[in-house]
């Protein structure tokens, strides 16, 4: 049975920053900020959420459907989402955009700051929700804003389950927007940053807003592994050590590939969380968000 991925498909520039953001920015003149870092390592990797999940999916044996959209510069990456067998017939090429571009620079903390180009993100509302009768789950992680909207009712409409992500793209909405994403969604999935976000945004704590319809609530802590809220109770999931800390880019996408390929399964949702943190702590040791290897196949019972 196949997930569908609605999000991003981007080309990330990725530089390093060998000193700490914090020691080249000051607080107190921000509001004159003027600040260049000297990034000796540059690189270009294929990136946007929608084909990290895809990637690391795929690794697993999922069936990955990609929903998004690519610019005329984004035939190459195409290629590569069909050598993963991922579908790709609802993916359109904007001919006069460029595809999504994320800028990012990793400082030696592995704090980053990015910049990011939409392109032909903005244009990923016009292809809807497929009507398939195979897709078992959905995850609705960061788009264009109306993409993400009507993919969302879209996908409630059609009483298909959907992880809610709404990631970077957070910011957008507000409180009353959240809210109703909410009401659509099975399960919630943030880091403790967006989640402090989201529940100032809609008034409400974890603990109240996992007593409501929501399967659940999936807060990740990086190397802390994730906590889960059900009917207003916290569960911890340990992280999982990494075997190197290389780049962090990714490594929340790979969290959500395991959760995605554990709930289209019907496993617990904490086993789908420690599989997310093994896939996270695989991540973050290679460079890109598409290069790491999962270290071995779950088992499917």
């Amino acid at each position: 049975m196949a997930a569908l991925i609605c999000g991003s498909l981007a080309y990330d520039t990725i530089t390093n920053f060998p000193g700490r953001f914090a020691q080249q920015i000051l607080p107190d003149q921000v509001h004159i900020l003027n600040v260049s870092f000297l990034v000796p390592t540059l690189r270009r990797e294929f990136g946007g959420c929608a084909g990290n999940i895809a990637y690391t999916l795929s690794q697993l044996g999922g069936e990955p459907v990609v929903l998004a959209t690519l610019g005329a510069d984004g035939r190459e990456y195409l290629q590569r989402l069909q050598s993963w067998n991922a579908t790709t017939d609802h993916v359109r090429v904007i001919e006069d955009s460029y595809t999504a571009q994320a800028i990012i620079i990793t400082d030696a903390d592995n704090n980053q700051i990015t910049a990011f180009h939409p392109g032909a993100m903005q244009q990923a509302h016009v292809s809807p929700v497929p009507a398939r009768d195979d897709l078992r789950i959905a995850i609705v992680a960061p788009d264009g804003r109306e993409a993400m909207v009507q993919h969302a009712s879209q996908l409630a409409a059609a009483g298909v389950p959907f992880v809610f992500d709404p990631g970077q793209g957070l910011p957008m909405f507000d409180g009353a927007e959240l809210s109703n994403f909410l009401s659509m969604a099975t399960w919630v999935a943030v880091n403790d940053y967006e989640a402090r976000m989201l529940c100032d945004r809609v008034g409400r704590s974890l603990s109240e807003l996992s007593r409501s319809a929501l399967r659940g609530i999936v807060v990740t802590l990086g190397a802390d592994g994730c906590d889960i809220w059900r009917d207003g109770d916290r569960i911890h999931v340990p992280g999982v050590a990494a075997e190197a800390i290389v780049d962090p880019t990714g490594c929340g996408d790979a969290f959500r590939a395991g959760l995605l390929y554990g709930l289209e399964r019907e496993w617990p949702l904490d086993r789908c969380a420690a599989l997310g943190n093994r896939l996270g702590a695989a991540k973050i040791a290679c460079r890109g968000g598409q290069n790491h290897a999962v270290p071995h196949r779950p088992v499917t019972e």
